[in-house]
This record gives structure tokens, C-alpha cells and sequence, in this order.
């Protein structure tokens, strides 16, 4: 069975009033249904309607049980709230429950409409408005009680939580419950170590990638430095040869700061043997294919063809004319001989000897301690190059001797039979270098020369 609605809840009161309601209606009808009782004749009901707030008034909340004196104003309103949830809980009960009753009171009202045409609540109003405070709009729509009390759960559901809003609000941390700070701290923490984790893991990721980037700059840096290296071997010529002295001294251009310097001196010489491979088809004239300079002497020893005039050897600035001839554009191997007694000197083209002289420069030595330099013609000692008297072209195994080489010697050094490096100035890789954009490259075979003449 249901039981009977709060008699102070919304529900009972609409039930109150659908019962005056009807006993009204069946007294002002003309008729009521079979197997129902009529009402006294003459009898009415005054309905008189009771604001929100009496009705608040007449059916107040149970009030919270104190335990061990005045609670705090956060318990309080805890407590307050916790009533407010279930009175709305009730009030949901009590609507489900009321449902069945709304249902047949709303059919009993349809049979009580009369047979003029009147409703039974036109009928209710006119009698019943005549008084005092009565309620005219009644009877309602049952749809319209079931909006009214959904507004007023509505209400009590915004009351409810503007409770619980002022209770978060008003409720400060250091009045927390001790059980609910701890809980509070141990979340901060939880959170503050992970904060601290995705720091570190950051700053991992960073240091990764900082030292690989580090990692492939050195490499980068390593790889370019070798390159740098390479070039630099390049331009000044390539030093890994088979051999010591398997190389030769490229002259291109007709420049005043192309050049090669032996890095070696020249002793006192009262005798010399100069020979050397050259190949150069520069017009006019091959250029000075060396020169050696003395503090107070820059043509202390000089071979040269300048302009039109022949090849020159030039000792102490005095000079001898060669009937040497050297600019066709092939490998060709020279030697030149002299000595101070009476200033004899004799000149060798691949292994033949085309002139012979004398008194060119008798009973002078050559002096110590100058500059000798390959490709350039020195007006002072190591330097003021001249571009006309520059060499072009190529040349190979520089070598001088302190004595006169025998013409069997020097034969055969021409036609590759033997190896003689000089004594006093060898042809070798770690004694000569090269500026100004002279290169050193591997020479071709004593062979492939000759079968270049």
C-alpha cells in the first residue's frame, strides 16, 4: 500500500485542495455519478491560499543534532547541506509516489463538468470567487502543479549548491580536518615530483641533444679541417711522392710573386755544376729559370733569356751567352760548368755539349750564405721580382755539385743511366717550397722525358 504523502509536502497540500475541490464541484452539480454520495445541500468551501513562506513556517527542517557543543560554521553548513540533499530527495519520493493520485483526480474533475456546458470549475469559480482571499485560478492543470514543483526542487538544487560554493569558499585551508591536509600535502607532493621528473627528463633530452649536436659539429669541424689540409697540400704541391725527389715545380703564369725557394745555402765555391730538367714554351724568352742573390751582389749567379737575346749566364754581374735552346715546349735537361781559373765555362743540353767559354768572372768565388730562388730574376736579395724576367713553365731535378761533373757524367745523367743528386744542393721534396700559387707535382719518369725530346 502507499503511504500517505508528508502532510506538509507540496504533494499533500495539492491532494487537500483537489478533495475541496471536488466536494465543491459535487455540491454545485446537478447530478452526481452512480455509487457516489452527494453532498449536503448549500455546503461550500473557501480555499484560501498560504504563501511560500507560512508554509516554510509550518513545516520546518529538523534541526541538526549538536554533538559536544556549537559546531563550526564549516560543520554547519555541511550539515546544512546534507539536509537540504535529502529533502529533496523526499520530495522526489513523495512526486513519484503522488503520481497514480494526480491521475485520478484529474479523471474524477473531467466528470464533474455539467450539462449546460459549463465547467465544474467555471461554475466553482463564480460561486467561490464572491469571497474573500479565495483562490480563482484553482482548479489547475495538472501539468501546471507538476512545472511548479519542478521549479521548486530547481530551487532547492540551486540553494543546495550555493551552499556548497559558500562552503568551499568560506572554508580556509588551515581549517581543514588534519586527515584531509595530509591528503592535500601528499597530492602536492605526488604532483611537485612529477614536475621535478619531467624537469630532469627534460634537461636529459636537452644534454642528448646537445652533445650530439656538439658531437657532429666536431665532426663537421674534423671533416673541414682535413679538407683545409688537402687544399693547403695542394697549393703547395704534393709532398707524397714515391720518391724524395720525384717531383717538379709548376710555374704557370708569368707573375712577380710565383716561385720556388730552396731552403738551402750555397758555401764558398770556387767551382760549380748546375743541372736541371726544364720544359717551357714561353715567348719571348723561357724567363730566369733560377738566380742566386748575396748581400751586395743580387746576379751572383744568374741563368736568364729575357726578350729576344739568347740564354745568358750571368756570374758576379759579368755574362756569358749559350748557344742553348730551350722553349719548344719539351723536357729538356741542362748543365751548366765553371770554374774561377780564368773563368772557364761549358754548357750541356741533354747530355751534349753545345758551347764552352772563358774569363767570365776569373779568379771570383762565389760567395756564401745568399738566397737562391727558382723562377724569378732578384734584384735585391729575396726579392723585387720582375714579371718580365719570370720563368714559365716547368722544371725537375735541381741539382748543384762543388767540382766540374765530367761530360761522361753528365751524358749519362741526361739519358738516365745514372742518379747523381748533388753534393752541395740535392733535388728533394723537403728542400724546396713554393709561393705565390707554385705547385709541386709528381714528375714524369726519367724515360718519359727522354721520349718527349
Amino acid at each position: 500500500p502507499l503511504l500517505p504523502p508528508s502532510p506538509c509536502s507540496p504533494a499533500a497540500m495539492l491532494l487537500v485542495a483537489a478533495g475541496l475541490l471536488l466536494a465543491v464541484l459535487a455540491a454545485g452539480g446537478r447530478g452526481s455519478p452512480a455509487g457516489e454520495q452527494e453532498s449536503p445541500p448549500g455546503s461550500r468551501f473557501v480555499c484560501t491560499s498560504l504563501p511560500l513562506e507560512a508554509a516554510g513556517a509550518g513545516c520546518p527542517l529538523p534541526p541538526v543534532p549538536m554533538q559536544g557543543g556549537a559546531l563550526p560554521p564549516e560543520e554547519e553548513l555541511k550539515a546544512t547541506v546534507l539536509q537540504l540533499r535529502e529533502t529533496v530527495l523526499q520530495q522526489k519520493e513523495t512526486i513519484g509516489s503522488q503520481r497514480e493520485a494526480i491521475r485520478e483526480l484529474t479523471g474524477k474533475l473531467s466528470r464533474c463538468e455539467g450539462a449546460d456546458g459549463k465547467s465544474a470549475a467555471g461554475a466553482w469559480k463564480n460561486e467561490v470567487g464572491k469571497g474573500k482571499d479565495t483562490m480563482g485560478d484553482l482548479p489547475r492543470d495538472p501539468a501546471q502543479v507538476i512545472d511548479q514543483l519542478s521549479r521548486t526542487m530547481q530551487t532547492l538544487k540551486d540553494r543546495l549548491e550555493s551552499l556548497e560554493h559558500q562552503l568551499r569558499a568560506n572554508v580556509s585551508y588551515a581549517a581543514l580536518p588534519n586527515d584531509l591536509r595530509e591528503m592535500l600535502q601528499r597530492r602536492l607532493g605526488d604532483l611537485e615530483r612529477q614536475l621535478l621528473s619531467k624537469v630532469a627528463e627534460l634537461e636529459d633530452e636537452k644534454s642528448l641533444l646537445h652533445n650530439e649536436t656538439s658531437a657532429h659539429r666536431q665532426k663537421t669541424e674534423t671533416a673541414l679541417n682535413a679538407l683545409l689540409e688537402r687544399v693547403s697540400e695542394l697549393e703547395k704541391g704534393n709532398s707524397a711522392f714515391k720518391s724524395p725527389d720525384e717531383f717538379k715545380v709548376s710555374l704557370p703564369l708569368r707573375t712577380n710573386y710565383l716561385y720556388g725557394k730552396v731552403k738551402k745555402t750555397l758555401p764558398e765555391l770556387y767551382a760549380f755544376t748546375v743541372c736541371l730538367w726544364l720544359r717551357s714554351s714561353a715567348s719571348p724568352g723561357i724567363g730566369t729559370p733560377f738566380s742566386y742573390a748575396v748581400p751586395g751582389q743580387a746576379n751572383e749567379i744568374v741563368l736568364i733569356e729575357w726578350g729576344n737575346n739568347p740564354i745568358e749566364l750571368l756570374i758576379n754581374d759579368k755574362v756569358a751567352q749559350l748557344p742553348l735552346f730551350v722553349s719548344d715546349g719539351k723536357w729538356h735537361h741542362i748543365c751548366i760548368t765553371w770554374t774561377t781559373r780564368d773563368g772557364m765555362w761549358e754548357a750541356f743540353q741533354d747530355g751534349e755539349k753545345l758551347g764552352t767559354g772563358e774569363n767570365l768572372a776569373p779568379w771570383h768565388p762565389i760567395k756564401p750564405g745568399g738566397v737562391l730562388i727558382l723562377g724569378q730574376e732578384q734584384d735585391t736579395v729575396g726579392g723585387r721580382f720582375d714579371a718580365t724576367q719570370a720563368f714559365v713553365g716547368e722544371m725537375s731535378q735541381f741539382n748543384i755539385w762543388d767540382r766540374v761533373l765530367k761530360a761522361e757524367d753528365i751524358m749519362n745523367i741526361a739519358n738516365c743511366s745514372i742518379n747523381m743528386p748533388g753534393n752541395i744542393i740535392p733535388w728533394v721534396d723537403n728542400n724546396v717550397d713554393v709561393f705565390g700559387g707554385a705547385t709541386k707535382w709528381p714528375v714524369e719518369t726519367c724515360e718519359e722525358r727522354l721520349l718527349d725530346l
